[in-house]
This record gives structure tokens, C-alpha cells and sequence, in this order.
């Protein structure tokens, strides 16, 4: 997603300014109580919050606190927990943050240390769980590179407001291996192939389930079609099957007032 004009010119030219503050205290390996003081400016002047009405400092959530918050609209719209800058994030702060999130119903946590920034979803199931949406090192970024700038766009106060961080979610979703190992096993998807097979050789006959074996067996990674990933995946394809399918049947309820949501087509992806 496009960072807009004024908002990519800011984040590009607090860029260029920070870079240099969080060398110099990396280099002096500040403590986290200052680290959370740098990544305070860096939400104002680069991420575009008001400091004193967006900007929550320790925050209590059920006896316990959480470095910062942002607030937007009277309501906690991602957590923030911060590390000293000079400390690798390491996996149990990403379960200390997770908490925070699930007790107050919070989607959304960033983990950093000023210089990383890792942002969580947090998956609201039993048990909560969370998963990584992206990971930033600002050191390594380029104020000029307008891909660098537009990534950084999705933690802004504009892109909070236009959905972008779960917009960039949703098609993550969808633009990865797990997804596309998925929807390769689909029938509308093998009957293309199958089409372009018989355009080569009229005479080949090939059914949908033998093309499937092949794309299983000999094309599709084990690692694409196995896993948690893999079955998370073909649950959202699922999920999404069935959405075109109740709006297809829409114009048509007053004739067809029966659900056939699960009828003819559901696909069954091999694991």
C-alpha cells in the first residue's frame, strides 16, 4: 500500500533524523527506560501520534503494565512492548506482549527495541496464540527507498485510520505458499490445467484427481502442503469458497431456498 504524499515526505525525514539517534544509543547500549523514550518520539514524529492523547505510557492491564499504547478514538488500538535497544527480542517478550493483548482484546502488539520493530496479530482461539505479520529493522532502511517508506506506512496514525496494517494482513494471507499450495488443488484450478493439457495433445485424457496427484507428489514443496501454515491455509480458502458461493446464490434465493454452500465443487486439499 502507497504511503500518501505528506505522510511519506514525514516519515522519510524522521527517518533520516532518527537513524543517527538510535546508532548513538545502540552504541552506548542505553537501558530500556530510555529505549522507551527514543520509541516515544519515533510514534510522534514518524508515526505521526499526538504524544499526549494517542501516546500511553505504562499502561495497567489486569496487575500488570505494558510499556506503551497507542489510543485512537477512545480505544487501544496496539500495544507496545519495548526492549533496552541493545537486547535481541527474543520469543518469551513476544508471549509477555500476546498477554497483554488477549486481556484487554487488543489484534494488534509490536515488539521492539527501537531499532526492530516485529508486529504481531494475536489470534484470539484457545489457547491464544500470535503470528508474525512483519519485522523491520530501521537501521537498515533507506529514507529514500519508497518500498522502505510505504512498509513503515502501515504503522502510521493515517494508515491505522485507513485499515492498511489489516488490509496488508488479508492479502498476506493470500500471497504466500501455504495459500497457493491450496488453491492449485482447487477444481476450477485443475480444470484450467487440465484444459491446457488437452490444447497440447487432444488425446490425453486426464482426470482432476490424477492431476492432483501430480501436483502433490512431483511439482508442490511437502513443506507448502504440511503443517499448521498449510492447514490454516485451506481453512481460509475454505472460508472464502463458501463467502462467493452464498453471494452467488443470493439473486437466486426466492427460487433455490435451500443452502447449498457444501454441495458440488468443495475441494479437499491433500496433506
Amino acid at each position: 500500500m502507497n504511503a500518501p504524499k505528506k505522510v511519506a515526505e514525514r516519515v522519510s525525514a524522521a527517518l533520516k533524523r532518527f537513524i543517527p539517534v538510535l546508532n548513538s544509543a545502540y552504541t552506548r547500549d542505553v537501558n530500556e527506560s530510555d529505549t522507551v523514550m527514543i520509541v516515544s518520539d519515533i510514534l510522534q514524529e514518524l508515526f505521526g501520534f499526538d504524544k499526549y492523547s494517542e501516546i500511553t505510557s505504562e499502561l495497567a492491564i489486569r496487575g500488570t503494565y505494558c510499556d506503551l499504547a497507542i489510543r485512537t478514538d477512545g480505544a487501544i488500538q496496539m500495544l507496545i512492548e519495548v526492549k533496552a535497544i541493545g537486547l535481541e527480542l527474543k520469543d518469551q517478550h513476544v508471549k509477555q506482549a500476546v498477554d497483554y493483548a488477549a486481556n484487554q482484546g487488543v489484534e494488534w502488539v509490536a515488539l521492539t527495541n527501537g531499532r526492530i520493530w516485529r508486529i504481531y496479530r494475536v489470534i484470539f482461539a484457545k489457547p491464544i496464540t500470535q503470528e508474525l505479520v512483519f519485522e523491520v529493522n530501521l537501521l537498515e532502511f533507506n529514507p529514500r527507498l519508497a518500498s522502505h517508506v510505504d512498509t513503515l506506512y502501515l504503522l502510521t496514525r493515517e494508515g491505522l485510520s485507513k485499515s492498511a496494517l489489516p488490509q496488508y494482513y488479508a492479502q498476506q494471507q493470500l500471497a504466500n505458499r501455504f495459500f497457493m499450495a491450496a488453491l492449485l488443488q482447487t477444481p476450477p484450478v485443475l480444470e484450467v490445467i487440465r484444459k491446457e493439457i488437452r490444447h497440447f495433445n487432444p488425446d490425453i485424457k486426464l482426470s482432476l484427481d490424477e492431476i492432483q496427484r501430480v501436483l502433490v507428489n512431483e511439482v508442490i514443496k511437502r513443506e507448502a502442503l504440511e503443517g499448521e501454515r498449510a492447514a490454516e491455509a485451506a481453512k481460509t480458502l475454505k472460508k472464502l469458497e463458501a463467502r462467493r458461493k452464498r453471494t452467488k446464490a443470493k439473486p437466486k434465493a426466492a427460487e433455490t431456498p435451500t443452502d447449498n454452500n457444501l454441495g458440488e465443487g468443495e475441494f479437499k486439499p491433500t496433506n
